[in-house]
């Protein structure tokens, strides 16, 4: 069978469908913001890379062709600017602090999945197609309890490659490494349990309307600062 016009995938529509899409691989989603020209070049030095790594055995080079893909497509985005915002400063010394801990990050514990839109058991692939959808509901805070195993966290969120969350929680859920400095003495405490949501930029609106109300909670558990991890 030849290809119709009409079945023909142009480069263009190619570079974007990694965005929020259409071929599931977020880790790729900074192609959308780059140009076709842009495109070409990143993939003739990426497969460029990949052979001398081949026959090097060093890999770095290939990270960091992909960082400054990123670094280039991020610079060209639209960024929203704030000109004034809240800020409290902290009362207490670090060393005598307890902090919650609050991430955009989409986790929850196994057996008390949110069920986002309704949807029971929404796979990572409807996450990512649902996520338009996503921002237009009001965020939903799961609460994680600060003990939990890392065998028992889940994560689903549509905004991004969940694949090095679901290998190492730690990457956006710092739960084990928290426990550590405050064993240290780094900080007091750690205000349990911990709070995921998923998250991104464009609800500002929404996080404006319920962000008191998580603030209340935060502060009913005696919690002197919030430490935010945004994904």
């Amino acid at each position: 069978m030849t290809d119709t016009p009409e079945h023909k995938e142009t480069f263009e529509s190619f570079r974007k469908s990694f965005f929020y899409g259409t071929r599931s691989d977020m880790s790729f989603k900074f192609l959308a913001h780059l140009s076709d020209d842009q495109v070409t070049s990143f993939f003739q030095g990426l497969l460029a890379k990949l052979v001398d790594a081949y026959d090097s055995g060093d890999t770095a080079p290939v990270y960091e062709h992909l960082r400054q893909g990123q670094i280039l497509s991020y610079a060209q985005e639209a960024r929203a600017v704030y000109d004034t915002g809240p800020f409290t400063p902290m009362n207490a010394s670090l060393s005598h602090a307890r902090l919650m801990l609050l991430t955009s990050s989409g986790h929850f514990v196994k057996g008390d999945d949110p069920n986002p839109l309704g949807i029971e058991n929404m796979t990572q692939v409807q996450a990512e197609q649902q996520i338009k959808s996503f921002l237009k509901e009001s965020p939903a805070l799961s609460a994680i309890p600060v003990d939990t195993p890392t065998d028992r966290l889940v994560v689903r969120h549509g905004g991004y490659d969940v694949r090095g969350a679901r290998r190492d929680p730690d990457v956006n859920l710092p739960l084990q490494r928290l426990r550590e400095l405050s064993v240290d003495g780094v900080f007091a405490g750690l205000c349990d349990p911990a709070y995921s949501f998923v998250g991104a930029c464009s609800q500002v609106r929404l996080l404006k309307k319920d962000g008191p109300d998580w603030v209340q909670r935060f502060k009913a558990k005696k919690a002197d600062a919030a430490l935010l991890v945004p994904v």
